[in-house]
Parts: structure tokens; C-alpha cells; sequence
């Protein structure tokens, strides 16, 4: 496939490494609001653009790849209040649009194993249930969309999220189940982007052709 990189940042740079490696194409990288207009015409002809950028812009620039029927997969978090918008125009354009909190596969089996936890803890009211989340100090959305989405999986009131920004952690989660008696963790830690930087691409892979709002569950199937 043809892809285009928005944002061209350390994730951006994963993603031109790994493309090649399945088989694709890099036709143009998009960092700046001038590279929008002067590589336009490399955008249109991608078979999928890939969205890396912050949360200021991730809508933004959402909503020019469905106005140039460019398909998209956004791996931005943290500009979820446009999400309605962006589904109602990517469906209104006749769309494909692919996101996620966490391209990881690793990562999106821990959310499996997270909900069927909180399944189980249901009926252990007397632990306490808490979130704590690492990432490099360029992250800037905290807590991570990552740690959000743990944390809407969990069906009790209040459960708290700890946010650590340090050095360049990729990422690193863990779920906690306190008692007095005992504590239950799921911990996943990324050893660098490359995880991501594959689920995206396999992400992309998955889009071609498609039409429609997708996420990791229609992936990998859980």
C-alpha cells in the first residue's frame, strides 16, 4: 500500500522504519501546516493516510482526510469531545476511519483480560481497584487514552488513575485490585513504539478497501 505519515514525530519515524518490512510504501510525510498544502497531491493518491500528532489537531486534521476521502488510522488520543463529529462526517462522506487508545496487540489483550477481571471482581466489593500509567515526558495528554479506556472498563465508581511523565518510557499500565488481604495487578510494559508502529500498520492493512468507523476489537476479533 501506499501510506501517508501525519505527524512525523518518533511515532512517524516507527512507522516509515516498519512499513517497508510489510510490504509498503511511504509516498509522504505531513508535519506542518505548509507540508499540507505543497504535498497535498502525494496525500490524495495514498491509499491510507496513518494519524500520529497531538490533540490540539488530531480533529483537524481528521476532518481533512475525510473531505479528501483519504482513508484514516488516528493514533492520537486525548481529542475525543470531536469524536461524534468526526464519525458523522466520515460516515456522511461515505468514509474509513480506524481508531484506537493503544495500537499494541499486547496491549489490546490486556484490555480483554481487563474486562473479564473486572467480571470476576464484581462480586469482591472489599478490593479497592486503581489505575497508575508511565509515559515519556512528551506525552501530552495525561491520564493516557490508554488508562481511560482500563479504567471505563471497570464497573465501579471512582477508580483513580495515576499519571507518571519521566524520561522516555514508552508506556506502561497496570491495573491494581487492593485488599487487605492480597493485591491482584495486570501489568503490560512496552519495550519501545514498535508495537504500536506494527498495530497501526496492521491497522492500515485491515482499512484498505473498507468503508466505516473500526477499531482493535474488529482487528483481532475479541
Amino acid at each position: 500500500m501506499d501510506i501517508a505519515l501525519i505527524g512525523y514525530g518518533k511515532m512517524g519515524h516507527a512507522l516509515e522504519a516498519m512499513a517497508p518490512e510489510r510490504g509498503h510504501r511511504i509516498v509522504c510525510t505531513i508535519d506542518t501546516d505548509e507540508e499540507w498544502t505543497s504535498k497535498l497531491p502525494q496525500l490524495q493518491q495514498a491509499d491510507v493516510a496513518i494519524e500520529f500528532t497531538m490533540p490540539s489537531i488530531a480533529a483537524s486534521n481528521l476532518r481533512k482526510c475525510m473531505e479528501m476521502g483519504v482513508p484514516v488510522v488516528c493514533g492520537t488520543t486525548g481529542w475525543y469531545d470531536a469524536y461524534d463529529e468526526i464519525v458523522t462526517l466520515c460516515r456522511q462522506k461515505g468514509g474509513a476511519l480506524f481508531t484506537a487508545t493503544n495500537f499494541s496487540i499486547g496491549m489490546n489483550i490486556m484490555f480483554a483480560l481487563n474486562e473479564r477481571l473486572d467480571q470476576l471482581m464484581a462480586a469482591h466489593p472489599e478490593y479497592k481497584a486503581s489505575i497508575s500509567e508511565t509515559h515519556h515526558i512528551h506525552k501530552l495528554d495525561a491520564p493516557s487514552g490508554t488508562a481511560v479506556t482500563l479504567r471505563q472498563q471497570i464497573h465501579r465508581d471512582d477508580v483513580p488513575i495515576e499519571s507518571i511523565r519521566e524520561g522516555e518510557v514508552p508506556g506502561t499500565h497496570t491495573v491494581r485490585y487492593d485488599s487487605e488481604i492480597d493485591t491482584i495487578s495486570l501489568t503490560h510494559e512496552a519495550h519501545s513504539r514498535r508495537g504500536l508502529a506494527l498495530g497501526a500498520l496492521m491497522a492500515a492493512e485491515y482499512l484498505n478497501g473498507k468503508k466505516g468507523i473500526f477499531g482493535m476489537k474488529d482487528l483481532l476479533g475479541y
